[in-house]
Formats: structure tokens, C-alpha cells, sequence
């Protein structure tokens, strides 16, 4: 019974990715007729139906389990930054790091990398036939969006290279670049899980392509040659190879997409509704495409309605930063409730923290702003998911780890001084592992509440440690369970280990 649960589950989806494809748009009004009808070999053959599914698949970057909530929320919840409230009772399994409160982005991810293996399969036979320049662009686009995608799957469901613990490994995820049309191909469809090493493989081979391939300007809302060595250098750090996040590190930061802000352009850049050091950016553009008052990442972390009216009630605030993050950033508070005042230091990142409205169950508290409805429309703001600055932290880490292929301190400082001097702090002089410790933080703080806490704990095999609560690195929790749709139907799926 339960496979054939699974089968029909499995018809079903690749009966609707044909409508997927021509409804979901992230651009701009769709350029073909949305008719659930259209066949996607048919819908596939024209370059407006072409971009309308490209558009298919960034969309799929908003939905919630992606980055429409989850890979930010979540793995804020999950890590050491922030806090519940109990204000909805949302992400309090998650913030107890408790079994199956975790990440869910397994079907999604899978949908738009079927979606991006269509487009691929369906671009040699686009009728009338574009300039090389355009179909560079495609092919580049849907290869820099399926390694995102199969990153994001791969450090969500699978140990990270080199800190698996080896008794309850299980491998990586699941791989194909073949595009799944028909109700037998998926019936048929029964991989096992490869090996992390070719996850990485395949990741690789798509951002070298997409580097390429792609143009190197643009909105970052859309995959450039710049964004595409960004997440390379990324991918590479957790990789361990320090070699490649330097060399894909330095070739972002010679892209003209996004620059590394300091000072005060720095604080108003999360002001704007695109943020100048965005290198790739999701958009919502319309109210339409906002997730609401009870899942969005505006809700997730702020009571406020909007930054213009701080004392209104807008979301629930689920999460907010604890006061050992706080002491940290250099922020410090006094009294409670209605007397709670806070005070900054140096560090100009403080300003993205701000006393709530209180209008919630827990009161005022001091909350991150940094999806605050900075456009005007509620619970729609952009997701910066690579900013400039990261790069600066890839190549100084990659340089600074001990037993680096390309150890070079004074390199590592450098790049480390840069952002911190950004920052509003003073240069420091480290070496050894106070260096590697100082880029770490500098790390922590940069892109709190943006989503990266988790991972990098991950990446390095550390516990998550909240006050008298640990996690150990080795706690099967570290990894969330595969959906039991897909190890249910598939006998080749390895479930991991404690599930």
C-alpha cells in the first residue's frame, strides 16, 4: 500500500510539472497562454515558453521550505543565535533541536532540478533559434540554479566533506541531469544516494559552466558569471577546498555584481529594497508573492509591521536574538517590558537590531530588522542569499584554516581587516588560531538571522551550543529525516541514520 501511495504521489508530480512550468513566473507576466493543458515538450519549444519556465524555477526559491522561510528561519532556530518567543508557537521544536523539527526542502528542490533538466534537454530544439549569447544565458542560468539546489539538498540531508561521522553516514543525495517527463520515467525512477564526493562533482562542473556561460553584470535577482563564482567558492569552503574558495572567492569579488558596503551605506543598505551587495538576490516583487503574517521571515523575526511604524503590530516574532548573540554585537540592554532600553557599541551591524512593539505574547524584546518590510509591501522583503562581504570571509577563512593547502596569514588578516574596518571596528593583529577563531565570528556576526549560523557549525563538525543546552555534532538531529514518501517508494534510498 504504501508503495503505491508513493507511485501515484510520484504520477501526479510529473503530471503537474507541465502546468509548473508555464504558471510560475518570478520575472515578469507570463509570455505564454497558462493553460494546465499545454504539453511541456510543446510549451518548451519557443523562447517565451522557454522563459517563462526558467522563471519556474527561481520562483521555486520562495516557497517556503527554500528560501521563502525555512533555510533562514529554520536554520537560525535550529543554531545558537536566536531564541523563541512562543509567540505562534512556531520554530519551538526547531530551537530545542528536536527530532523531525528540521528542514523539509527535499520535494521542492527536487521539482525545480526536474524543471531545469527539461529546459536543458528542451534548449537545442528552441524554435526560432536564439544568438549564442542568449542561449548561454539559459544553459548558464539552469546549471548556476540546479548546483544551487543540489547544494542546498546536500548540506541540508548529508554530512558535510570531511566531518561525517562515519557510523551514521549514509552518503550524500540523490543525482540526475536527466529530465523526468512521464508518468513511466518516474515510476522507474529509483536512485540511490551518491556519494558526497559526486555531489560535489556535479556541483562544480554546473558553477564552471555557469561562469562561462553567463554574462558578467546584471540584476542580481538573475544568475550572473560573478553570483555563479560566488557559490562556488561557497560550495568549495564546505568542500575543504581551500584552493578553489580562493581562487572562485577572488573572481566574485572582481565581479561588478554587488560591492562590499562600509559605514553608513552599509546600514542603509538594508534599507533598500535590493541590497547593493547583493550578488544573488530572491525577489518578491508583488504582494501576491509574499508568504503572510504566519510564515514569512519578516514574521519569523519581527512583532513591528514595517520599519516606518515600529510600535505597530505586524508579525509574531517568533525568533529573536539571545543575549549572549546580543553581548556580542556589542549590544546591551537594560530594564524589561516597557522600561527595556539598548545601547550600541562600535560595531555599525547593531543597527540592524531594534526593540520590538511589544505587541506580542512575550513583549518587547529586541529584534533583527533585517527583513522588516524595507519595500513597503509586508512580509515580501527581498533574500539576500550571497552578499559581496562573504567573499571576503571565504578567502580569509580558506587562508587561515590550519592545514590549508593555502595557508597565508598575512592574507587572511588582510581580507579580515577589511570587513571589520567596515564594520566600524578597529584593524587587529592575530595569528595562529585566534586568527581562524576572529574569522569565525566575524562570520557569525555578518550573517546572523541570515540563515548561515547552522551550516557553518555543520561544516565544521562543532556542537550547537544554547546556554546549558548542547547539541552534540554527533546527535543524529544534525541531519533531518528524508521524507517517508521517498524511502517508503524507493527501496535504493538509504533513510538517515535514527530514523
Amino acid at each position: 500500500m504504501k508503495k503505491m501511495k508513493k507511485n501515484i504521489f510520484k504520477i501526479l508530480t510529473i503530471f503537474g510539472l507541465a502546468a509548473a512550468l508555464v504558471l510560475a513566473s518570478c520575472e515578469d507576466t507570463l509570455l505564454v497562454d497558462p493553460r494546465q493543458s499545454i504539453d511541456a515538450d510543446q510549451a518548451l519549444k519557443t523562447p517565451d515558453g522557454l522563459n517563462a519556465a526558467i522563471n519556474s524555477v527561481y520562483a521555486r526559491l520562495r516557497t517556503q521550505e527554500i528560501y521563502g522561510r525555512d533555510l533562514i528561519a529554520v536554520s537560525e532556530a535550529l543554531a545558537d543565535n536566536g531564541q523563541v518567543t512562543s509567540n505562534s508557537g512556531r520554530l519551538i521544536g526547531e530551537n530545542a533541536n528536536l527530532p523531525l523539527s528540521h528542514f523539509l526542502n527535499w520535494q521542492s528542490s527536487y521539482l525545480a532540478i526536474n524543471e531545469a533538466n527539461m529546459i536543458l534537454d528542451a534548449i537545442p530544439n528552441v524554435t526560432p533559434v536564439p544568438t549564442d549569447a542568449v542561449r548561454n544565458r539559459w544553459i548558464g542560468q539552469m546549471k548556476f540554479l540546479r548546483a544551487l539546489y543540489y547544494f542546498d539538498l546536500a548540506r541540508v540531508y548529508a554530512y558535510d566533506p570531511g566531518v561525517a561521522v562515519a557510523s551514521q553516514d549514509r552518503g550524500g543525495i540523490p543525482l540526475n541531469t536527466t529530465a523526468i517527463k512521464t508518468a513511466s520515467e518516474a515510476l522507474n525512477f529509483l536512485p540511490s544516494r551518491a556519494p558526497i564526493s559526486e555531489v560535489y562533482n556535479l556541483i562544480y562542473s554546473d558553477l564552471q559552466d555557469a561562469v562561462n556561460l553567463l554574462p558578467n553584470t546584471g540584476a542580481p535577482q538573475f544568475a550572473t558569471s560573478g553570483a555563479a563564482s560566488a557559490l562556488l567558492s561557497r560550495a568549495a569552503l564546505y568542500n575543504k577546498d581551500y584552493a578553489t574558495a580562493v581562487d572562485a572567492a577572488t573572481a566574485a569579488l572582481a565581479s561588478s555584481v554587488g560591492t562590499v558596503l562600509s559605514g553608513t551605506a552599509y546600514i542603509a543598505g538594508w534599507r533598500t529594497a535590493i541590497h547593493p551587495e547583493s550578488m544573488f538576490e530572491l525577489r518578491f516583487a508583488i504582494a501576491a508573492e509574499s508568504l503572510g503574517v504566519n510564515v514569512s521571515i519578516q514574521s519569523s523575526f519581527n512583532s513591528i509591521l514595517n520599519l516606518g511604524s515600529p510600535s505597530s503590530v505586524g508579525g509574531w516574532g517568533d525568533l529573536v536574538p539571545r543575549n549572549d548573540f546580543l553581548t556580542l554585537l556589542g549590544i546591551t540592554t537594560t530594564g524589561a517590558g516597557a522600561t527595556l532600553t539598548m545601547t550600541m557599541g562600535d560595531d555599525i551591524r547593531a543597527n540592524q537590531y531594534i526593540i520590538g512593539s511589544g505587541g506580542r505574547g512575550a513583549g518587547r524584546l529586541v529584534e533583527c530588522v533585517k527583513f522588516a518590510s524595507k519595500t513597503g509591501i509586508s512580509f515580501a522583503d527581498n533574500v539576500p542569499i550571497i552578499r559581496k562581504s562573504e567573499m571576503l570571509l571565504n578567502r580569509a577563512e580558506a587562508r587561515a584554516t590550519p592545514g590549508s593547502s593555502v595557508l597565508n596569514e598575512v592574507a587572511a588578516l588582510e581580507d579580515l581587516n577589511t570587513l571589520r574596518v567596515a564594520r566600524g571596528l578597529t584593524p587587529v593583529a592575530l595569528t595562529g588560531t585566534d586568527l581562524y577563531e576572529e574569522i569565525l565570528l566575524q562570520r557569525r556576526l555578518e550573517f546572523a538571522f541570515e540563515g548561515h549560523r547552522w551550516f557553518d557549525l555543520k561544516r565544521l563538525g562543532r556542537n550547537v551550543v544554547k546556554g546549558a543546552a548542547v547539541l552534540e555534532y554527533t546527535d543524529f538531529k544534525i541531519l533531518p529525516r528524508i521524507p517517508l514518501r521517498e524511502t517508503d517508494g524507493n527501496p535504493n534510498l538509504v533513510q538517515n541514520f535514527g530514523y
